[in-house]
């Protein structure tokens, strides 16, 4: 496991996503990225990359709205542990002709970018050392250069596995935001993450133990609506919070008059963007 995505770091863990047919977004999940499918009844899907932990939670709709331009998801990131488990899901995703929308060298890490078939935005991605992070003036400097993939395929082997490293984690997740300031005032000041970078005064990026990024926070969407409950998009997501943050995170949700709630053992919050932030609190 990542250092960054231990149990005393604050991080995200699994995320649930609304989709308009079940069975094709189960052919892409589980053929041309390998997930595992863990669970599944009527409408429901479990996803992961071993035999236990769920990564996406798939709900289908099929009367939902499609996605369209609004706040919220901009996409979820995988972190896989080497670049040669980048390398076979890149196979797979060649093999199946799936297109991607980019590759990029961002100097923390290495990244490609694709949606999914209802367009969830998708970035799979391997970190580089943090002795290798670049900086500038004594703070974290990412950018976005075009990813060389040739270092990369290089690292692929002959009998690359079918299915996605066991070590693959949620590495991060990146909102469209209407506001940074009012974004950072419960993504950072309330949850207790760190701002590590911003980005021309348009995206943030905020974090936990110093990760590059837990969270990407951009408003590059402008002013656009809310997403709606019944339209394709990300409608939940847990939060894992360690021991030590558990009474300082309690406190500042009640400072900022914040109402937590309780279903069935389950507490969450439902954020700025009207998505549900469940809280996994370490016991």
């Amino acid at each position: 496991m990542s250092i960054y995505h231990a149990h005393d770091v604050l991080h995200f863990t699994k995320i649930t996503l609304l989709v308009l047919q079940l069975k094709r977004s189960l052919d892409f999940y589980e053929h041309v990225l390998g997930l595992r499918r863990l669970f599944q009844d009527k409408n429901v899907a479990h996803l992961g990359v071993n035999d236990c932990d769920t990564l996406i939670e798939l709900v289908e709709d099929p009367l939902a709205k499609p996605l369209g331009i609004t706040q919220g998801l901009y996409h979820y990131a995988l972190l896989l542990p080497s670049r040669r488990s980048l390398a076979s899901v890149i196979k797979r995703l060649i093999d199946h002709r799936y297109p991607v929308s980019g590759a990029s060298d961002h100097g923390v890490s290495e990244a490609i970018y694709l949606d999914d078939p209802d367009g969830h935005g998708i970035e799979l991605y391997v970190d580089k050392p943090k002795s290798d992070w670049p900086e500038s003036n004594g703070q974290l400097d990412m950018y976005t250069k075009a990813l060389d993939l040739n270092p990369i395929m290089s690292e692929l082997k002959e009998d690359a596995s079918e299915m996605m490293d066991e070590k693959t984690i949620l590495g991060h997740l990146h909102f469209h935001v209407h506001d940074l300031k009012l974004a950072e005032s419960f993504y950072a000041h309330v949850l207790g993450f760190k701002v590590m970078l911003n980005y021309q005064n348009s995206a943030l990026f905020i974090a936990d133990q110093g990760y590059h990024h837990h969270l990407g926070l951009n408003i590059w969407q402008g002013d656009a609506p809310l997403n709606q409950l019944r339209q394709i998009g990300l409608k939940a997501y847990v939060l894992h919070v360690p021991k030590e943050h558990y009474l300082h995170v309690l406190k500042r949700l009640n400072e900022a008059h914040i109402a937590l709630m309780d279903d069935d053992g389950i507490t969450y919050v439902i954020d700025p963007l009207q998505q549900k932030l469940i809280f996994h609190f370490e016991t």
